[in-house]
């Protein structure tokens, strides 16, 4: 796995990544091919709270997982046991579409481990439909819109691109942007 560690105002000492990366490469025994898997772990520390994200690009869809705790230590251990999970219940559901749909090759090793973890498992269930008329805004009209109705999102035509965008709270408190790509 391809590592790329940083801190954002946090010096990254030796010893912390040499933990990140014994860590993470835990995960390596779940990819076909480790060597050409991205990973992006960024450490920080806001108001005493100790934090890491880990994000890893793959074909199709994106791993990624943060967590947040007293100790950075144990917050690496977390996210690691997070991207654990997804990446079982993602083999999970894989391997019941690969069951119905003919075989496909995936990224994932069938030798990884448990493939079926029954506790998390979910199905995904609408359970109510919203409709909803994209009018035309700018950035900042989304968010005004947004903060009105009390949601974490707001999904808008952007009336500069002419495309559908949603802006979203972060958990920093700040706004993030989601463009068509």
């Amino acid at each position: 796995m391809k590592l790329n560690i940083r801190g954002q105002h946090l010096q990254v000492t030796e010893a912390l990544r040499d933990y990140v990366e014994k860590k993470l490469s835990r995960l390596e025994k779940y990819f076909e091919y480790a060597d050409s898997v991205e990973t992006v772990a960024t450490l920080s520390v806001t108001k005493g709270k100790h934090a890491i994200e880990v994000a890893i690009p793959l074909p199709g869809f994106m791993l990624r997982a943060e967590e947040k705790s007293g100790d950075m230590y144990a917050s690496i251990d977390m996210v690691v046991d997070k991207l654990e999970r997804q990446i079982r219940k993602h083999k999970t559901k894989v391997n019941h579409k690969l069951r119905f749909q003919g075989s496909v090759k995936t990224l994932l090793r069938e030798e990884g481990g448990a493939v079926r973890v029954l506790d998390e498992e979910e199905d995904f269930e609408v359970v109510r439909t919203k409709r909803h008329a994209l009018k035309p805004m700018d950035i900042d009209e989304a968010i005004l819109q947004m903060n009105l109705i009390g949601h974490s999102f707001f999904v808008f035509s952007n009336i500069e691109t002419k495309q559908v965008n949603v802006v979203y709270h972060r958990h920093d408190g700040k706004y993030g942007l989601i463009e068509q790509g």
